[in-house]
């Protein structure tokens, strides 16, 4: 009798596990996550990972976080969109332990290629050529620490207005990340994101591109023990001091 039990299946990806350009999914971890990580919109990811259900990741689980260096998005697009007639329920994006509490979207839709800027300026010129203004118009009650705050808190009440820091795309308006509560994240180039938290309401949608100075949300205290707007500037994903880019005031 020829024993039932198969060898473990590879996890996708897993061929490309410690590779520069890759990720391997880790416990907790969800793509909305991912993406703030790296400096990434989720659905990007999705894409360049040819993900046959972008609403299931595992752990150990390998996925592309840079764009292919030849792009095939039509494959991929197809690809990521293989389930959307199937009339499977939706699972939120998320691996055991995760923390989303929402659903994206079951079909990803690839967002319109985003004109490449010279890489030049997405090295040191970066933050000149985005001239970043500040968020939202309220005294700073937390300063950045890499430890404990990855970001500017800045105090308001509800309804005060939030606004885009500087021109961009939203790459995710909604509550999947615990601890951000109502989030927006902002994608500026193939260097810069920021992000939003704590809103009372959003008023983007995601793949909407928005102007510097545009009204994106309304303060609030979701997720937080107060109102207010937390505020991060990621480079490559990594969060960064948001005084390096902001106007003194």
């Amino acid at each position: 009798m020829s024993s039932s039990a198969a060898a473990p299946k590879p996890l996708p990806g897993a061929e490309n596990a410690g590779k520069p350009g890759y990720y391997t999914v880790r416990p907790g971890d969800t793509l909305i996550r991912i993406g703030l990580e790296t400096g990434q919109s989720w659905k990007d990811i999705s894409r360049w990972s040819n993900l046959e259900n972008p609403n299931l990741i595992e752990v150990g689980q390998v996925l592309r976080v840079v764009p292919p260096a030849s792009s095939s998005s039509s494959g991929m697009a197809q690809s990521s969109q293989s389930d959307s007639g199937s009339g499977r329920a939706v699972a939120p994006v998320v691996v055991a332990g995760g923390d989303a509490t929402v659903t994206p979207p079951a079909t990803v839709t690839p967002a319109p290629a985003t004109p490449a800027k010279p890489a030049a300026s997405a090295q040191t010129g970066g933050d000149d050529d985005l001239g970043f203004i500040w968020p939202a118009s309220g005294s700073l009650i937390a300063g950045f620490d890499e430890a404990r705050n990855k970001g500017y808190d800045i105090a308001g009440k509800a309804g005060d207005p939030v606004v885009a820091a500087a021109d961009g795309r939203v790459v995710y308006a909604g509550a999947g990340l615990r601890g951000y509560g109502n989030l927006i994240i902002l994608k500026h180039n193939n260097t810069y994101l920021t992000a939003y938290a704590h809103n009372q309401t959003l008023l983007v949608k995601e793949d909407q591109s928005v102007r510097k100075g545009q009204k994106i949300a309304e303060m609030g205290s979701t997720d937080a023990d107060r109102v207010k707007l937390h505020f991060e500037v990621r480079r490559q994903g990594k969060p960064v001091d948001p005084s390096r880019y902001l106007p003194s005031r």
